[in-house]
């Protein structure tokens, strides 16, 4: 078995689900990171987007600062250019199809016991299960 650190996992859940609920209590906002990061990008300047930023923000420093702490982040591409760029436009429109992402599903809907999410969550997990599945067999 890898060794696995179920000490930063634990600490890192412990935060997101910290950080989704006073999201939620203080701006009264499910932290669906692709509807906020989303919405830097089309809503009008006016609009309060500072807290976007902010949050956008938050994310990107979070693995410098756990960077700082214990050294370089290892990050190991498993494919390239053509597949992530497709890869990513895929999770883009899923995220547009099925409104809203892991984070505002997985962690936010769930939490709530929002049936919607809990089927939007199984059916994530089920077609990430089948496209390791079919990429593995390809090796």
């Amino acid at each position: 078995m890898a060794d696995i650190n179920w000490v930063g996992g634990i600490v890192g859940g412990l935060m997101i689900g910290s950080a989704a609920t006073l999201l939620l209590l203080f701006n009264g906002r499910i932290a669906g990171v692709s509807g906020i990061v989303g919405q830097i990008f089309v809503a009008k300047p006016n609009r309060g987007n500072a807290w976007r930023l902010f949050f956008g923000a938050g994310l990107v420093s979070g693995a410098a600062i756990y960077s700082a702490f214990t050294g370089a982040l290892s990050v190991q591409m498993q494919a390239h250019g053509p597949l992530l760029i497709a890869g990513g436009l895929l999770v883009g429109i899923g995220t547009r199809l099925g409104s809203g992402c892991t984070s505002g599903h997985g962690v936010c809907g769930i939490a709530r016991f929002s049936p919607r999410s809990i089927v939007a969550t199984f059916i994530f997990i089920a077609l990430a299960m089948l496209t390791v599945l079919i990429l593995k067999s390809f090796r």
